[in-house]
């Protein structure tokens, strides 16, 4: 099955529970359009039919991509130089090497 990007499923939890959090403070005893909306995309997305079974893999889902994340170790370019980022490494702009892409 297809998931969506960690992030959008991030964005869509958060609008959720902010909008219920909302909706139980102020005494509010219908879903509003906006909550059952986002209830149905995060179904959706998840695979699911139940909102809290879907909150559950949304946040499954966005837990494990957080933990599989290694980010590119940085280093300073010189004043005037570029960097080209290759696969997992970054080389000087005067490295003789295959397919890359330029970082400015």
């Amino acid at each position: 099955m297809l998931m969506p990007h960690p992030a959008t499923l991030r964005k869509l939890v958060g609008e959720y529970e902010a909008l219920v959090a909302h909706q139980a403070g102020s005494g509010a005893v219908k879903a509003g359009q906006r909550v059952q909306d986002l209830a149905y995309t995060l179904c959706v997305s998840t695979g699911t039919r139940d909102v809290d079974l879907a909150l559950k893999k949304a946040r499954s889902h966005i837990a494990a991509a957080e933990g599989s994340l290694t980010p590119l170790p940085l280093r300073p370019a010189a004043p005037g130089s570029a960097e080209v980022r290759d696969v997992g490494r970054v080389r000087d702009a005067g490295e003789v090497h295959g397919v890359d892409e330029a970082v400015a």
